[in-house]
């Protein structure tokens, strides 16, 4: 008895210490406005340009804070040694005719409010990006405000027959991989033609997400759905619902729960969106700090991304066989609560590297309620040829590192086998058109029938 005690205990020591003092390097949120002061006059990274751990340093002004310290190696996780991130052309001119359509019919008229509880509230906003030139008053906002409806198909899902797949990477070199069925869409502000109009969706909704284990098979058919609603006064928290496949039934979480690992990763619930933010505009706010050209993943051969001999392990890393990376103008924006909310909250600042094409944030820096790096969230947006859309915002990839407790989820959104990618809009297979069953909390029910 007296050993089984001693296995448990030295087993929550494994677990807990990484979090509590293993490494004793922390970096603080005063970095960030460093690292803006030095990468002002930023200049150009030439087309063809191999970057190493021999020349790194040469080209920091171009990195996120997180990449940096990967680069540094100040942490568990760090830069392999072999890494090579080669430089090509930047690939603009990606924004759908209609998306840009919507933006120059309506922008003009969007406006931004603040309410007696300090709650900002976007008027008159009806597709396309709010603001396609923020500015002050309020700009750190209007970015915000620009990545929360940037833009996304009328549609998007992984099937049983082309499953996305996470995989959780520890310390030690575990993998352990979990796969799942998404099913994401509009419910209004559409832009894509042929999906102006939504019927059956939930009432008051612009978004729902729905998603659903296919494996480990002691977690199949556990799913999670959000609904985000056009009156974010009324709702400022998107209503979360998951269902859990033994007691037949699905709960509403409560709003605590928004910091909560979405389905065992180390993505929480505000951060699993392609575009980096997956809250709502009324309670967050964002200070501008600076407009930087900064390396990306934009176009990228998916062939290359099979895991894990697409990747630099343990870190999972990008191959060069990804292919080119790029450099993309980028807006930097601190997101966090408002003062009346953040009581309580998990992050003290979001920092957003957010391209100003599309208007995803591409890389997180997030950082904990003692203002100490925490995580890093890379999302690969792959820009590719869509059919009956053009050349758009195609699938993605990402990889979300936990610095203090050395631990990382990666994920593919190409599914199984791997040469498939999401279906969007007219591709995707009809019953994933049935907005009740995967885009309701009645629908949850209908999961083991």
């Amino acid at each position: 008895m007296r050993s089984r005690v001693y296995f448990i205990i030295t087993s929550l020591l494994v677990v807990l210490l990484p979090s509590v003092g293993w490494s004793q390097v922390s970096t603080d949120r005063s970095e960030i406005d460093q690292w803006i002061k030095e990468s002002a006059n930023q200049g150009d990274i030439p087309i063809g340009t191999k970057i190493t751990m021999a020349n790194w340093q040469r080209y920091k002004q171009f990195m996120p804070l997180g990449m940096i310290k990967l680069f540094e190696g100040q942490y568990f996780w760090k830069m392999p040694p072999d890494v090579e991130i080669e430089v090509g052309p930047t690939h603009l001119g990606s924004r759908l005719r209609s998306f840009q359509d919507a933006t120059e019919k309506y922008s003009s008229q969007v406006t931004v409010g603040i309410l007696p509880n300090d709650h900002y509230v976007l008027k008159n906003y009806h597709g396309g990006v709010p603001f396609p030139n923020p500015q002050e008053p309020h700009k750190g906002w209007k970015i915000l405000a620009n990545v929360y409806f940037s833009y996304f198909p009328a549609i998007y899902v992984n099937s049983p027959d082309n499953y996305g797949t996470v995989w959780a990477v520890d310390r030690y070199g575990n993998i352990a991989p979990t796969t799942f069925d998404v099913v994401y869409r509009l419910s209004a502000y559409n832009t894509d033609r042929g999906f102006e109009n939504t019927p059956n969706n939930p009432p008051g909704t612009w978004f729902t997400e729905w998603s659903m284990q296919e494996t480990p098979e002691q977690s199949r058919y556990t799913a999670a759905l959000q609904l985000f609603f056009k009156d974010q006064e009324t709702h400022p928290y998107p209503d979360l619902y998951v269902f859990v496949p033994a007691l037949r039934r699905s709960l509403r979480l409560s709003t605590t729960a928004r910091c909560s690992p979405a389905q065992g990763t180390d993505w929480t619930y505000e951060d699993g969106k392609t575009n980096g933010f997956n809250a709502t505009t009324a309670i967050f706010t964002g200070d501008f700090l600076g407009d930087r050209k900064i390396l990306t993943l934009a176009v990228f051969n998916q062939d290359g991304a099979i895991f894990p001999d697409g990747y630099l392990m343990p870190l999972g890393f990008p191959k060069p066989s990804w292919g080119k990376w790029e450099v993309r103008p980028m807006a930097i924006d601190d997101v966090h609560r408002i003062p009346s909310e953040s009581e309580g909250y998990c992050y003290s600042s979001r920092i957003m590297y957010v391209e100003k094409e599309l208007w995803n944030s591409d890389w997180l820096d997030l950082f904990d309620s003692n203002h100490k790096l925490w995580k890093s969230i890379a999302w690969y947006n792959d820009i590719g040829n869509v059919p009956g859309l053009g050349w758009t915002w195609d699938g993605v990839a990402s990889m979300a590192m936990d610095f203090q407790n050395s631990h990382e989820t990666i994920w593919c959104g190409f599914g199984n086998p791997w040469k498939r990618k999401p279906y969007i809009d007219s591709n995707s297979p009809k019953e994933y058109f049935n907005a009740v069953k995967y885009g309701t909390p009645a629908g949850l029910m209908q999961i083991l029938r």
